[in-house]
């Protein structure tokens, strides 16, 4: 067998040992999911949280900028009515808040923020959590926020 012959065989095997080139089939860098940065301003202190890329953060986001007046409910958590309903399409039927999560109560259509961690609760659609510290959250009574895109 002649060189040539002989290159080309194992040229060819090589080949067909490497694959068919399909696209899409090549492994890509993946790129994170597109956050939103948002802050929460409470008394000119402004407090960094970050949206999660799911639907229901997406249309949180599109309601920015707000200004809601937050309530204590059982001293857990802090919530204010929104303005209209969010898109939870594809949301868990429940979520277990942690401290610092940024959630939605579907079925009242009102936004909890959670300065205490809480049981599974059915309805609960995780919007997003706070970048850092929460203790300007912390207080009693009504106060005002104002909820709006860092970028």
């Amino acid at each position: 067998m002649s060189v040539f012959k002989t290159g080309t065989v194992i040229l060819s095997f090589a080949l067909l040992l490497a694959g068919p080139d399909i696209p899409g089939n090549a492994t890509e860098p993946t790129s994170e999911p597109a956050m939103t940065s948002i802050r929460i301003i409470i008394e000119g202190q402004a407090l960094p949280a970050t949206l999660d890329d799911t639907p229901a953060g997406r249309d949180f986001a599109a309601l920015l900028p707000l200004d809601l007046t937050l309530t204590d409910y059982h001293g857990i958590e802090k919530v204010a009515d929104l303005p209209r309903e969010l898109d939870t399409t594809g949301a868990p039927a429940s979520y277990a808040p942690k401290t610092g999560d940024i959630t939605l109560y579907a079925p009242w259509g009102n936004l909890a923020i959670f300065y205490k961690p809480f049981q599974s609760s059915r309805g609960l659609v995780r919007l997003g959590e706070f970048d850092g510290p929460i203790d300007a959250l912390i207080r009693n009574g009504s106060f005002h926020v104002r909820i709006e895109a860092a970028d």
